[in-house]
């Protein structure tokens, strides 16, 4: 299809070096010319005609005669294999849903995705329906940007095959906000190979024998006095993603990062989290990820780690580089824990019926159909309890056993906070555990932490 913004080029009748530039083109000459830009004209216009419209005249018709719903979402799906599952399903929607269609743009990762948000909030210019975690809920509750839920959710069957551990990640303060389109949770995946190499036959359970498991993985193995294999990888940085991976070992510990939604991250369940990722390091068996890239797999792929924090949706990668792997539940401090991840999907506030139109996406999204081809594709666990169920999830896990731990640390998965200030306590948090593992004391970078927050905790 031609870019109906591009530029094209005019075509002219060819001249010989007698013509003249002022010279009267003939009679003939002109109807040519006339000619050949009609049938450029109109090549052009038919080039950015939709294909459909081309394809079915009785399309044509349909469309002229009624109004086609136009619906942008906006997503950060990765990796891009996974953006693929993702784009197919919203095509079968858009086939089966002739008075809506949905536009699936990739905007970035969250990170790069939140200012973008924002800004198109305040500019009036959001998108129809947005992709993103439910730990910016209570934000954009404040800002008045995403419509309450509960209309349909009350009237809405699909609702009901809904793993009901997701509903803490749906509520800010009542309302019901958005809806999960993916779950899944942190384990640890490793390398069986070189667990054997060192002589290890069951992977940690607890906090003392990860520590001893890290040290035992350590090596120096091409004997030039340089450590080139590490027990684990943990993640360097500030962002979510390191508050993510650290969360499990603080509820692990038996803490939390609120208490009745104000921070409480001085406390000593915190610091006795933090001092085991640093003295995980002190032993000289972790190696640090690059700033900010600590969901990155390829130390763990190309065994510069024995073992990494991460989740399911890495599946679909590490099945392509045909390295083996397995996976252990996080190791416990004094009870199971893990935090439950994936995105949720929003209604940004609209026109009535553009809001009613967008909740038969999410309908849609919600449904067995959708949920077990997105497993399928992705690694994500279904959050639909049907899907679940089903012999085709079945089948798969049968196939892929390492889903059975992250679907039974399902059952003892907390849900991060929701509201307004979650996102300026996890800035504090995820700088403390930075400091941390660049060598400043837990306790001093959880108290500065829990200072800088308070500080502006009430702060509209």
């Amino acid at each position: 299809m031609l870019n109906p913004f591009s530029r094209t080029k005019t075509i002219r009748p060819s001249r010989s070096h007698r013509d003249r530039p002022h010279a009267n083109l003939s009679m003939m000459g002109r109807r040519w010319g006339i000619g050949i830009c009609a049938i450029v004209a109109f090549l052009i216009c038919y080039a950015c005609t939709p294909l459909w419209n081309q394809a079915d005249p009785a399309n044509q018709a349909k469309q002229d005669t009624s109004d086609v719903i136009e619906l942008t979402l906006w997503q950060g799906i990765n990796p891009p294999p996974n953006r693929e599952v993702f784009d197919r399903l919203v095509d079968r929607f858009n086939n089966t849903h002739p008075t809506i269609h949905i536009t699936s743009v990739y905007a970035g990762q969250s990170e790069q995705q939140m200012p973008k948000v924002l800004t198109a909030v305040v500019g009036d210019v959001a998108p129809d329906i947005l992709w993103f975690s439910p730990t910016a809920t209570g934000q954009f509750v404040n800002l008045n940007a995403i419509a309450p839920l509960n209309n349909w959710f009350a009237e809405s069957t699909t609702v009901n095959e809904l793993d009901p551990a997701l509903y803490d990640a749906m509520v800010a303060s009542r309302p019901i906000w958005s809806v999960p389109m993916s779950t899944n949770n942190i384990g640890i995946f490793y390398r069986p190979s070189l667990f054997k190499a060192a002589g290890i036959e069951t992977p940690p359970t607890s906090w003392s024998e990860l520590r001893e498991t890290a040290k035992q993985l350590t090596a120096d193995s091409d004997g030039d006095g340089q450590t080139d294999r590490y027990g684990m990888l943990l993640p360097l940085g500030k962002s979510e993603w390191t508050v993510f991976t650290w969360l499990p070992f603080l509820y692990s510990a038996g803490g939390t990062p609120t208490y009745n939604e104000r921070p409480n991250l001085s406390t000593k369940e915190a610091r006795n989290a933090l001092n085991l990722w640093t003295q995980l390091i002190s032993d000289g068996s972790v190696l640090l990820s690059q700033p900010e890239r600590g969901f990155e797999l390829d130390d763990l792929i190309a065994g510069r780690v024995a073992m990494q924090l991460t989740g399911p949706w890495t599946l679909e990668q590490l099945e392509t580089t045909g390295i083996d792997y397995d996976v252990m539940p996080i190791p416990q401090g004094t009870e199971a824990a893990t935090v439950v991840g994936g995105e949720h999907l929003f209604i940004m506030r609209s026109t009535a019926e553009r809001e009613a139109a967008a909740t038969q996406f999410l309908e849609f999204a919600l449904s067995e159909e959708f949920q077990t081809e997105w497993a399928l594709g992705t690694g994500y666990l279904p959050v639909n309890v049907e899907s679940r169920q089903s012999s085709a999830y079945q089948a798969y896990v049968e196939s892929r056993p390492v889903l059975k731990v992250f679907l039974d640390q399902m059952e003892f998965a907390h849900a991060r906070p929701t509201f307004a200030g979650y996102s300026r306590l996890s800035d504090a948090l995820g700088r403390a555990i930075e400091q941390s593992l660049l060598g400043m004391p837990p306790h001093k970078a959880l108290r500065a932490a829990q200072e800088q927050v308070e500080r502006f905790w009430d702060t509209p």
